[in-house]
């Protein structure tokens, strides 16, 4: 599988059983594999109440969670930057509504203690708005030291606990030292050894995409494409696996859009798919001056085209606590997928999920 291509394509909830599925057959196949270079692409890994998103250009964001029986919700993202030497960027979250409520009113601040194993490792200052704080310096290497075994780990506040789940964090923080060739190193996060640090790959700069302005398309214009848009409909669904765009079978153009790229190409736009709580555009990139010229299409599960991007938002469950998100990007030529992410686990955190973990970055800039 390619990870940075089928999260795309999957709810977040869908995600994480196939993720699950594999993750025994992972953790001895891959995890432990060799030092490398990080991969050209991304890569996500779930494994119990962690998962991983690492990046094109190197940079791993590793998240926890709470186990999901807990009443009282945390979450911790630990970020690291490809390269030697590194370190790792600590963060934790109280999940929103509940937690809220059970903080003191009249502070903008909390000071939250931190414990390891029962033992004090300094307070962290969380934003009543946000519900965030950062962990020191300090904090992340106790952190990431503890998790390394099993391991309590709370946030304390008066006769209120958090406690942050230790379950799959070394399967997790074990691949993130391996996407980053950090195996064997004084660096490790887990599988320490004497192989130089120096040996880490450095990061990959994220790829530059020029982004070119559409130009202005007359509803007359669109609706005279459209009105001739017969004969693509079988071409469209050729493009398609199968069951890949079920309402595109219904000879039914009243939903279709078209939009100008340049003097030939038009973006197209069709229904493709329904579900409980998503839905799919097709969206097809169609030179009107090479009529025998197969459609591209750019992808299945769109929900929105602006500005020259379109765009993919797809909930995990109803209630929005979690998300996969991508975006592609108009360079004058082809629609490049400038942008893929996951919000992270369906754990109530917050509407639109904790966090942002992407699989794909780029340099998006205005064309020349």
């Amino acid at each position: 599988m390619k990870p940075v291509v089928w999260l795309a394509r999957m709810s977040s909830a869908t995600l994480v059983a196939s993720v699950a599925s594999v993750a025994s057959i992972a953790s001895i196949a891959s995890i432990a594999a060799p030092a490398r270079a990080q991969s050209a692409t991304g890569l996500y890994f779930q494994h119990r109440d962690w998962e991983i998103a690492c990046d094109n250009t190197g940079t791993c964001r590793a998240a926890g969670y709470h186990a999901e029986a807990d009443d009282r919700r945390v979450s911790v993202l630990l970020t690291r930057a490809a390269g030697p030497g590194r370190p790792v960027a600590g963060m934790m979250m109280l999940g929103e509504d509940d937690d809220r409520r059970t903080l003191p009113a009249r502070s903008p601040r909390i000071a939250l203690e931190m414990r390891i194993d029962g033992r004090g490792v300094g307070t962290v200052s969380v934003g009543r708005d946000e519900l965030r704080g950062a962990l020191s310096a300090d904090q992340v290497r106790a952190l990431t030291a503890a998790l390394r075994r099993d391991t309590r780990i709370e946030w304390v506040l008066g006769a209120r606990r958090w406690r942050l789940s230790d379950a799959g964090a070394s399967a997790v923080l074990l691949k993130m030292d391996a996407f980053q060739g950090r195996l064997d190193t004084p660096g490790a996060l887990v599988r320490t050894g004497a192989r130089a640090e120096q040996s880490v790959p450095p990061p990959r700069p994220a790829p530059v995409v020029r982004a070119v302005a559409i130009p202005p398309t007359p509803p007359e214009d669109a609706r005279r494409f459209l009105a001739a848009a017969a004969p693509w409909q079988a071409a469209l669904a050729a493009t398609v696996e199968a069951d890949g765009c079920p309402l595109l079978k219904h000879d039914d153009r009243a939903h279709w859009s078209a939009v100008r790229l340049d003097r030939t190409k038009w973006l197209v736009s069709a229904p493709c798919w329904q579900a409980a709580y998503n839905t799919g555009d097709g969206y097809w990139v169609i030179d009107a001056a090479a009529p025998a010229a197969r459609p591209v299409l750019v992808t299945t599960s769109g929900v929105d085209f602006s500005d020259g991007v379109v765009s993919s938002g797809q909930k995990g469950r109803g209630v929005g606590d979690c998300w996969s998100l991508d975006d592609w990007t108009w360079d004058g030529s082809r629609f490049v997928h400038t942008s893929s992410a996951t919000t992270g686990l369906c754990r109530l955190m917050s509407a639109g999920g904790a966090w942002e973990l992407p699989t794909r970055v780029s340099d998006v800039r205005p064309a020349k």
